[in-house]
């Protein structure tokens, strides 16, 4: 796992003014919480489950879990010290479809990952935009030669993660009119602008192309479907698909800016949206990530901020407050204020059922 940072706290911008917080939401009503977007190294576990009992979170799912022969034992071993707090998916090794990898054998080794204990797939955004094959073309999201991958998921009741694409803005030019700026500053790599790479729009229409084509495979659209942005277009595809999800991972900060539109979407849709945050710890206090990264390693206020605000956006109705990320844009957000029967399926039910899972 690479050297993760956390963002600046951009408190003297005169553009993030916000209301102060009031009593932290951590005080009100608990609810049982599986963050169903985490990623951590097998070493990293023990930090993991103590940032979980801080923040009352229950069970982790960590994303980031290898495959068999590559890394997957160790983290299923790691995982065995939570003592079913932490639940582990499997990343198939897509690049190697350009040395010849067989479509089948990703499909066989699929089943051996379920068998050794992972309970679901990941995978990254190097699908469609860093993935080539041998003639140095791009491995699509709709690739023909993934689609025995997906069926097997389905056969064997794993739900499929998977990030397509990136933030709109990281396809415009990295100046101060960007309203992503601060993060593309702090990383230039990040940015698609001028790049060989397929367009946002390329992108998101083969990622609902393989949703279509797997109705029998429940899949996770992470960071809110791909498309926080356009919550409208998000809302069409769970209408349209009865086996896509969406988690709300590291997209708080959008989602807060259209809260009456998103809320909506809650309140349509309560039983396909899942919790996660996008949490991602490595071996030492610095090696942390909150959503996202930055130039300094977080304090305390960080991490603070980052599961308050979160909170506060779930369970809250407060308005033109600071979201848990600055470093994802400089403007504050609404509430939710989602019901006690939506957050309950939010938070853990829906996560449940996904992953076959019985917490009681």
């Amino acid at each position: 796992m690479r050297p993760l940072l956390l963002c600046l706290f951009l408190s003297g911008c005169s553009t993030c003014t916000s209301k102060p917080a009031p009593a932290p939401v951590d005080a009100g009503p608990k609810y049982f919480k599986v963050d169903l977007h985490v990623h951590a190294s097998p070493a990293a576990i023990p930090r993991l489950l103590r940032l979980m009992d801080e923040r009352a979170i229950d069970v982790a799912v960590n994303l980031s879990g290898g495959w068999p022969g590559a890394g997957l034992e160790d983290s299923l071993e790691a995982a065995k010290q939570a003592k079913g707090r932490v639940v582990v998916f499997a990343n198939p090794p897509l690049h190697l479809l350009s040395y010849g990898l067989e479509p089948k054998a990703l499909a066989d080794e699929l089943a051996q990952a379920h068998a050794m204990g992972a309970r679901g797939v990941k995978l990254f955004k190097a699908l469609g935009l860093g993935y080539r094959d041998a003639d140095g073309s791009l491995i699509a999201v709709d690739d023909p030669r993934l689609d025995a991958l997906f069926e097997k998921a389905g056969e064997l009741g794993m739900p499929v993660s998977i990030h397509t694409g990136d933030p709109i803005a990281f396809w415009s030019a990295v100046d101060e009119k960007n309203e992503r700026f601060d993060e593309l500053n702090a990383h230039p790599g990040w940015s698609y602008f001028g790049k060989d790479v397929p367009s946002w729009e390329a992108l998101f229409a083969a990622y609902e192309r393989r949703v279509a084509r797997h109705p029998k495979t429940n899949i996770i659209g992470v960071h809110f479907g791909n498309a926080p942005e356009l919550p409208e277009r998000v809302g069409a595809m769970l209408e349209k698909y009865p086996n896509l999800y969406v988690d709300t991972a590291a997209r708080v900060p959008e989602l807060g800016r259209k809260a009456s539109v998103v809320r909506a979407l809650f309140l349509r849709y309560p039983d396909r949206i899942v919790f996660g945050t996008d949490l991602g710890v490595g071996e030492t206090p610095e090696d942390l990530m909150l959503g996202s990264t930055g130039l300094l390693p977080p304090n305390r206020a960080d991490v603070d901020r980052f599961f308050s605000a979160t909170w506060r956006f779930m369970e809250t109705k407060d308005t033109a407050f600071a979201h848990p990320t600055p470093i994802q844009g400089r403007w504050t957000i609404d509430g939710l204020g989602l019901p006690p029967e939506v957050l309950r399926k939010i938070y853990s039910e829906n996560a449940a059922k996904l992953l076959h899972a019985d917490w009681r």
